[in-house]
């Protein structure tokens, strides 16, 4: 295994009807440097099936990891974390939503933003001139509400810390994953909380970088629930309130 390669993980909750299979294959053929793990998240379909279908005519750059319960986006993320982490195969980590409304392509772009003491690279749905971003208006206007908020929370200006394409080193996978999330949709949030409580603001910020997209497509059918509404904003609280008492302990 090539020890400087990136993996990609992908997690995959029912996705048996949406995954874009022919996307995967051509990144994994023309990409054969850059490993790409898909969790199986205790999907109730077929979604295993073409996972380890994938996995077996890529062998050398396709892995499958299988949790038998469904665990949640952001525990199927940290769990492949420290699991892929054991065999130092790899000094680069991503992941990305499973319809990949950010390309492949895309998401290993960022790879090369990585350099002058970057650790910590993310995607981010500014649309500018040249970019495409779309998604449904409504999905815009919660999301700036949102983004406001988490902004005051971590006290720094990021527009867009939910974007699902996230690169990092694997250096800095411990304080990002170690711990388990308060929250399975917001558990972005958490990664900026848990850097900036570990290194303090200014070498924190030194370290990321955020990336306007040169395309993401909404491909519909969110995996959120409505009910999540209400109970976001309670994780929203949950991590304020950990984000200062962790700060407040570390950057006395």
């Amino acid at each position: 295994m090539n020890t400087s390669a990136l993996c990609i993980i992908i997690p995959c909750y029912n996705e048996y009807e949406r995954l874009p299979e022919a996307n995967f294959r051509l990144f994994l053929e023309q990409t054969p440097h850059v490993t790409v793990c898909f969790v199986n998240d205790g999907s109730s379909d077929k979604t295993s099936e073409k996972l380890f279908g994938i996995q077996k005519e890529h062998p050398k750059n396709a892995l499958v990891i299988h949790n038998e319960m469904n665990l949640g986006k952001a525990e199927a993320i940290r769990t492949a974390v420290l699991e892929l982490s054991k065999s130092n195969n790899y000094t680069h980590f991503a992941y990305l939503d499973a319809d990949l409304a950010t390309s492949l392509e895309e998401c290993y772009s960022l790879l090369q933003k990585l350099v002058d003491g970057k650790e910590f690279v993310f995607a981010s749905r500014i649309l500018k001139i040249g970019s495409i971003v779309e998604r449904k208006f409504s999905r815009f206007l919660f999301g700036r509400i949102i983004a406001t908020f988490i902004s005051n929370i971590l006290d720094i200006a990021v527009y867009d810390t939910q974007c699902g394409c996230k690169v990092f080193t694997s250096s800095i996978a411990p304080v990002l994953f170690n711990k388990p999330f308060i929250s399975k949709w917001l558990f972005d949030v958490e990664l900026f909380s848990r850097l900036l409580c570990h290194y303090g603001k200014d070498t924190a910020l030194a370290k990321m970088e955020e990336i306007p997209v040169k395309r993401w497509v909404d491909q519909g059918d969110s995996k959120v629930k409505l009910s999540y509404f209400f109970r976001l904003w309670y994780d929203l609280f949950q991590i304020g309130k950990a984000h200062r008492k962790n700060y407040k302990t570390n950057n006395a």
